[in-house]
């Protein structure tokens, strides 16, 4: 059973760039034909796909956040990772990674979520 763990700063300042990391257990992450995404939801908003990278370690971005996304992995460690450049207040949520058969959805399996709080 596939299980995945976000991991990452609770509090990031403005300006400043966000890392987080997802373990993947249970499962390789170039196993084809997966996709692992990044999605946050705010506090009071729905979910938002941020970004994926494929199986193949091809990558694939929100059009709202392409110029502040960057998505990599370690397969050697079977982690892959988010930085989300000059961050602000609005980007404050609960991000989330998760696993899916499609570059932006059909989900089948989600990390627990990390808090991240944008905040001087």
């Amino acid at each position: 059973q596939v299980q995945l763990q976000e991991s990452g700063p609770g509090l990031v300042k403005p300006s400043q760039t966000l890392s987080l990391t997802c373990t993947v257990s249970g499962a390789s992450i170039t196993t084809n034909y997966y996709y692992w995404s990044w999605i946050r939801q705010p506090p009071g908003k729905g979910l938002e796909w941020m970004g994926s990278i494929a199986y193949s370690g091809n990558t694939y971005s929100s059009p709202s956040l392409k110029s502040r996304t960057s998505i990599s992995r370690d397969t050697s460690a079977n982690q892959f990772t988010l930085q989300l450049s000059a961050v602000a207040p609005e980007d404050t949520a609960v991000y989330y990674c998760a696993r899916g058969l499609d570059v932006a959805g059909d989900f089948g399996s989600w990390g627990q979520g990390t808090q991240v709080t944008v905040s001087s």
